[in-house]
């Protein structure tokens, strides 16, 4: 009489084997295609897991995306705090809440690494542009903008990373060393005009 077919021998990954390899397949995925073309499908067929352990363990994508580049603080929960007193003054808000992370440099050092890439390495570029187009700038032109959201988020991103160029990559003086509010009074308001203000037409 044949016996019972035997079962795989040896140990079966545990939970943080299995997250290591979903972030290992994650931070390799965004790299290699950037941020758009990646999906928790995508991943979870690199990682050789099902879909929805990705789900499981890390949510939507963008919450995969923070997980894998160790990013201080989800973009929604940011754009939730920029609009939670509606869209005036929303510039100055965003400012603020961008300064705070510059400025603490252990959190906010995984962010300034793939800025740093972004300046010569078009990989990246695309990864950061595609990212902040998305969930941060994008999110919040949808809620606040009047019409073209899309132009009116990349005006609004070309300011927030020069910005972080000059001040914490850079460290053009004095910008890197003023006073936050000083620059919040200074930047905000031209954020505000991009998100919220009338757009000129030829």
């Amino acid at each position: 009489m044949a016996g019972k077919p035997q079962g795989r021998t040896g140990r079966r990954p545990g939970p943080n084997q299995t997250r290591a390899a979903i972030l290992d397949a994650a931070r390799a995925a965004f790299a290699e295609r950037g941020y758009d073309a990646v999906s928790v499908r995508s991943v979870a067929r690199d990682a050789g897991v099902d879909a929805a352990l990705v789900h499981r363990f890390h949510g939507t994508k963008e919450e995969l995306f923070v997980a894998a580049m160790a990013l201080p603080v989800s973009p929604s929960r940011i754009v939730e705090a920029v609009l939670a007193e509606g869209v005036d003054r929303v510039g100055e808000r965003l400012v603020r809440t961008v300064l705070g992370l510059f400025d603490a440099p252990d959190r906010f050092a995984p962010v300034l690494a793939l800025i740093r890439a972004a300046v010569s390495n078009e990989r990246a570029a695309t990864l950061l542009r595609e990212f902040v187009a998305r969930e941060v700038l994008g999110r919040l032109a949808a809620a606040a903008s009047p019409d073209r959201p899309e132009l009116r988020a990349s005006l609004a991103g070309s300011q927030v990373i020069g910005l972080a160029m000059a001040r914490a990559v850079v460290g053009v003086p004095p910008l890197a060393t003023t006073d936050p509010e000083t620059v919040v009074a200074c930047v905000g308001p031209a954020i505000q005009r991009y998100l919220t203000g009338p757009l000129q037409t030829a």
